[in-house]
């Protein structure tokens, strides 16, 4: 096996970043979720409600900085405030962030036509990954959600397409005539006419670390840990799928799928899932060919 793609997603809900090699700290690959879209209440603005964050782009910068995109608007560079007043947040185990001034606000508020601040994580060491989501003792955890590090596999993917594609054909009432689809642009599972469904984009599960070569489907759940050249993960939870999967990265538009098919073959604890969130164990430089290695007694593909 072998690490397919590696992907930043420096804002949290906004688009990543796909690179070539990344640094991997205790809390993530270096500059991922390290900052985010907080309301005037300080509740973190993420897509799964407000899908056209996933249109803005965010790539980070050699000092920590990040630099935003969006057609029509000039790039905006934003460098971590580590002077800038401290924001009360809500985002779970963490309490505070600091602010990125006016002028991102001002740049955020007029691409997405929503009221939010742009916010940066000076320490993730001040939130724990928290035990009930595999957390140890130290274990440091950016904006992430639950877990440092996403891991996701091709041989997956490629099982729940032809799933999709297996399935009959349904759309969600009132989308179809507003043009709104779940793959690609095509609504519903099946789409118009029959037509195969598109495959399904790996960016829609925001993965970090994607792992491609002879490996079995679904085989990334009884992974211990695995190590990605001379870095070594450790297994924390299986990732449990939100509404944010139903949107399509290109287009916006919102579907039925993945979450449709995956609540047929992959549902347990009133949850459906894809994919594993791990921590680091050590810590260093990781490239997309680098060698994937199951850890733990595993084997590769089992």
């Amino acid at each position: 096996m072998h690490l397919a793609a590696l992907t930043i997603h420096p804002v949290k809900s906004l688009r990543g970043e796909p690179v070539a090699a990344a640094e991997l700290e205790r809390a993530g690959l270096r500059g991922d979720r390290r900052w985010m879209l907080v309301g005037p209440d300080g509740a973190a603005v993420t897509a799964r409600r407000n899908p056209g964050l996933l249109g803005v782009g965010a790539r980070t910068t050699a000092g920590g900085g990040v630099v935003l995109s969006h057609p029509g608007h000039d790039d905006l560079r934003v460098e971590p405030p580590v002077d800038g007043p401290p924001v009360a947040v809500t985002l779970s185990r963490v309490d505070r962030a600091l602010a990125a001034g006016p002028a991102a606000d001002a740049w955020l508020r007029a691409v997405l036509g929503l009221d939010v601040r742009l916010v940066w994580q000076d320490d993730p060491a001040r939130r724990p990954v928290d035990e009930a989501h595999g957390g140890r003792p130290g274990d440091p955890l950016s904006l992430a959600d639950d877990g440092p590090v996403l891991v996701t596999v091709v041989a997956s993917l490629r099982r729940l397409d032809e799933w999709v594609a297996a399935a009959p054909a349904r759309t969600l009432p009132g989308r179809a005539d507003r043009g709104e689809a779940g793959l690609g642009g095509v609504a519903g599972a099946a789409g118009a006419a029959g037509a195969r469904p598109a495959p399904l984009a790996m960016e829609r599960f925001r993965p970090n670390l994607v792992v491609d070569g002879d490996v079995e489907p679904f085989a990334e759940d009884a992974w211990p840990g695995i190590r990605v050249g001379e870095v070594e993960l450790r297994f924390a939870e299986h990732c449990d799928r939100c509404a944010m999967t139903t949107v399509d990265p290109v287009t916006l538009a919102r579907g039925q799928e993945p979450l449709r098919t995956l609540a047929k073959h992959r549902r347990w604890d009133g949850k459906v899932w894809f994919g594993v969130r791990m921590v680091p164990v050590t810590t260093g430089r990781v490239a997309v060919g680098d060698p994937v290695t199951v850890l733990g007694g595993g084997r590769p593909g089992g």
